[in-house]
């Protein structure tokens, strides 16, 4: 061993450099203390600005003849979260658009919206409804005709058959004539073939060509007057 390793200047340091390394996990532990209330307090903060926030959603039922021109409308309006064409109001359990559209299911081609009722109301929702159908019409909508293409309003609750048939008696006191879209409680909805779904968006051109060669926006602009 040499001479250097034995010298007391040695020694002195080995003993200072034990000391140290005995302090330091003390240290660590008196800084973790100092800074954990902290911590807490932050974190504590950020919770109270920004507390969890819940969706609420709703479901509205409508038919209003072809079930590819009522998706459009509502789609437009702020609030309005989804549209899903399907089927409602009849007596077949998961009907194909094949059997829905020969009449015999008892079904109407509908549209089922999701909204949000923070963003917008059921009362605006009917609005856009009505603006898109010809409730005097008790055959259908336009070029479609049978009980499969009529113009109804499916109500899940008392509040939205309330709010329904208000509607209905404002809209046959602005026209003045008997109203024939029905009233129904809703029943199982089943949506459409996805083909069906988002067609205006699907098939631009020949969306449109069906819509005007089936004379909507023309009886529409009649019983409305022109759009606004």
């Amino acid at each position: 061993m040499s001479t250097l390793l034995q010298s007391p200047f040695i020694e002195t340091a080995t003993s200072a450099l034990n000391a140290l390394a005995h302090l330091l996990p003390l240290s660590a532990l008196l800084l973790a203390a100092l800074l954990l209330p902290a911590t807490a307090r932050a974190a504590h903060g950020d919770a109270a600005a920004a507390p969890r926030q819940t969706a609420t959603t709703a479901t509205a039922i409508f038919a209003g003849g072809c079930f590819w021109c009522m998706e459009k409308p509502f789609d437009q309006l702020d609030g309005v979260l989804d549209t899903t064409s399907g089927y409602t109001g009849g007596n077949v359990d998961a009907p194909t658009y094949k059997q829905v559209s020969s009449g015999l299911t008892g079904h109407a081609e509908a549209l089922r919206v999701t909204y949000d009722p923070a963003k917008v109301s059921y009362e605006a929702l009917l609005d856009v409804f009505w603006r898109n159908v010809d409730p005097l019409d008790a055959g259908g909508q336009f070029c479609d005709r049978g009980s499969q293409y009529r113009s109804a309003i499916f109500v899940a609750n008392a509040a939205q058959h309330h709010a329904a048939e208000a509607s209905k008696k404002a809209i046959e006191a602005r026209l003045g004539k008997p109203v024939a879209t029905g009233i129904e409680d809703a029943s199982t909805f089943w949506p459409a073939e996805e083909y069906h779904q988002d067609y205006y968006r699907k098939n631009p051109i020949r969306y449109a060509y069906y819509r005007t060669g089936c004379g909507r926006d023309k009886r529409l602009e009649q019983v409305w007057g022109p759009e606004k």
